[in-house]
């Protein structure tokens, strides 16, 4: 028989990680309709490339990721990944809150070959399966799931994080609706369906969320399909009724009504203008 031992060390430290809490997990496959604006978010994200290859898009900078790269975003960073379209891109990303990578990396960190990429990749695929199942217990194994990710992250020097305090609880429960809204903006979402997410009551998270973020969580809703409206009209054929029809809304009349209403001109007339700035340049013009 034989038989091999190790021993821990009882001294060590605890990691500072354990104040970082997972607010959520999301698995991403590029689609012919994938939007690549920048956005940002309130909380820290983690993503690892688990597929194919494209560019990840921090402010001014564009950097080149493939599978098994590692990127960590601060909160309050503007970026956006875009996909080879022959190799199109996956990736599962965390929202983190309580952590963030170093000061003095611009808000940003990018690991090529993270060399913990299997390990990583396995406790992902269990957090996203627990989460899945909601059984007994996940949001607890889905935390040990996020320590265990953020100390193979820690073995990389270049990946230094540190501990940040947590925002106020109203805070954070306003920053879950936002990233709920952005996730399901195309589904027929209600303000009871979003007061659920954070459990909270209706009323409560309307007068959060406008305090937060200066309009309701409905207003935002529409803002969130009017802006995905304006990736859709530019860069596609498709019809006003089917843009209409996919982003939630109850009939094109009511999509016409809001657009010009945030946009100060009618979805046709925005499109018009799209195609009149493409002929001029000789190409495809981003929606301003």
């Amino acid at each position: 028989m034989s038989t091999q031992q190790y021993i821990l060390r009882q001294s060590a430290a605890a990691p500072e990680t354990e104040q970082a809490w997972l607010l959520y997990i999301t698995e991403t496959r590029y689609s012919e309709e994938w939007n690549s604006s920048l956005h940002t978010h309130d909380c820290t994200e983690l993503f690892l490339i688990t597929g194919g290859h494209g560019f990840f898009h921090v402010d001014s900078a564009v950097i080149p990721v493939t599978a098994d790269d590692f990127i960590i975003v601060n909160g309050g960073v503007p970026h956006t990944e875009t996909s080879d379209r022959k190799a199109p891109m996956e990736y599962v990303v965390l929202g983190v809150e309580g952590l963030e990578t170093r000061s003095d990396s611009g808000g940003y960190t990018v690991i090529h070959r993270f060399s913990e990429q299997r390990q990583a990749s396995a406790c992902m695929r269990m957090l996203l399966q627990e989460a899945e199942s909601a059984r007994p217990g996940y949001e607890a194994v889905c935390h040990n799931l996020l320590q265990i990710i953020l100390l193979l992250v820690r073995r990389r020097e270049a990946a230094a994080l540190r501990p940040v305090a947590p925002g106020p609880k109203a805070s954070r429960e306003c920053s879950l609706v936002r990233w709920y809204i952005d996730g399901h903006f195309k589904e027929n979402l209600s303000l009871e369906q979003l007061a659920a997410v954070a459990n909270l009551s209706k009323y409560y998270l309307a007068h959060a969320f406008q305090k937060e973020y200066g309009l309701s969580p409905i207003r935002y809703l529409t803002r969130r399909r009017i802006e995905e409206s304006r990736f859709l009209l530019a860069e596609t054929d498709h019809s006003l009724t089917h843009i209409a029809r996919v982003l939630g809304f109850s009939s094109l009349s009511y999509f016409s009504q809001a657009f010009r209403r945030i946009e100060g001109v009618s979805p046709r007339e925005y499109r018009q203008r799209c195609r009149g700035r493409q002929k001029k340049t000789g190409g495809a013009v981003p929606p301003s």
